[in-house]
């Protein structure tokens, strides 16, 4: 796994932490984490941006969550999938990394790590909002 996937899913361990240990803020769980297992610096630094940056943006990113999950409140996304979608929308709305890249490696992370229909419900919400935030290329 290359330095963007791992940092990536470091990112969605260290928001769900965050989601869950609040009012901890994700630098004290990031130092938590770093001091149970050891990976280059690189892997971390991208996985605090992408988890710091995400934890900022929090409020931003839960309203367009709340828009794209019809019929869904927030309280009723589990935390898990909550950090995925975060982390996704962050870096697709924030970052100059290719959309398709970030849908499919959360989609997977929801496949490994969450529940049965998880990566279904993520890649809606990310698909939705894709169809009507993102101008269409000629290209796709």
């Amino acid at each position: 796994m290359g330095k963007r996937s791992t940092g990536r899913k470091l990112a969605m361990q260290l928001l769900y932490q965050s989601e869950m240990r609040q009012p901890l803020e994700p630098q004290l769980v990031a130092e938590l984490f770093w001091e149970q297992f050891e990976f280059s610096e690189p892997v971390k630094e991208w996985a605090m941006e992408l988890t710091l940056a995400a934890w900022q943006r929090k409020q931003d990113l839960d309203d367009v969550i709340q828009t794209y999950s019809i019929g869904w409140s927030l309280k009723r996304i589990h935390p898990l999938d909550k950090s995925l979608l975060r982390l996704a929308l962050y870096e697709i709305i924030h970052t100059p990394t290719d959309h398709k890249i970030v849908i499919n490696e959360v989609v997977e992370l929801a496949k490994r790590y969450s529940g049965e229909e998880s990566s279904k419900f993520i890649n809606g919400i990310l698909g939705s909002y894709l169809s009507t935030c993102l101008p269409v290329s000629s290209e796709d």
